[in-house]
């Protein structure tokens, strides 16, 4: 198996993860197809980037280690968001647990840290709707992320996160009308 790690597919990575002598060129495959978009979707829950990095890098040594167990009921790219998300939840709980403010002092902090974040350099637009993302629940902010910047669909959503699609097209909408609420209130 001697292929371009920019070119293999999803099944060609499990099967090279399989194989102790492919298994480094697979996963390089892997995560050169999908580290950038796990990245992106960690960013997007946990919002400060050196917490990304970290989350990002429990997330690719808990793939790494459990490849194996994949049975591809799903596709390989929800399994991995599916990892990616229960690891960025596991880090906000424990960080929550160290910190002790109140919700309104929260969403505030939120916006000050996106304001002065030098890795986001979103314009006054983007910054309002990064904000107003941040003070839904946090499955509402997993299912509007997934649905708006990620274009997952909301079969693939509930793969990922164990919920019905009804469900989850009920959460989008109220997290769509509390964006909009927001917005137009500030």
């Amino acid at each position: 198996m001697q292929i371009s790690a920019y070119t293999m597919s999803d099944t060609e990575i499990l099967v090279g993860m399989k194989r102790s002598e492919t298994q480094e060129q697979a996963f390089r495959a892997l995560m050169s197809k999908y580290q950038e978009r796990l990245y992106l979707h960690i960013r997007r829950m946990v919002t400060e980037h050196s917490d990304a990095d970290d989350v990002l890098q429990n997330t690719l040594i808990k793939i790494y280690r459990g490849i194996a167990n994949f049975k591809g009921n799903s596709e390989l790219y929800t399994w991995l968001y599916r990892i990616a998300t229960n690891e960025s939840i596991t880090f906000l709980k424990r960080k929550k647990r160290h910190t002790s403010t109140s919700i309104q002092n929260e969403n505030l902090d939120m916006e000050n840290r996106l304001k002065a974040d030098t890795w986001f350099d979103g314009d006054a637009a983007q910054q309002k709707l990064k904000a107003a993302i941040a003070i839904l629940p946090q499955k509402q902010q997993l299912v509007f992320n997934m649905r708006y910047y990620d274009d997952m669909s909301y079969k693939d959503i509930s793969e990922v996160l164990g919920t019905s699609v009804g469900a989850l097209k009920a959460s989008y909408h109220h997290a769509a009308k509390k964006i909009e609420a927001y917005i137009k209130a500030n």
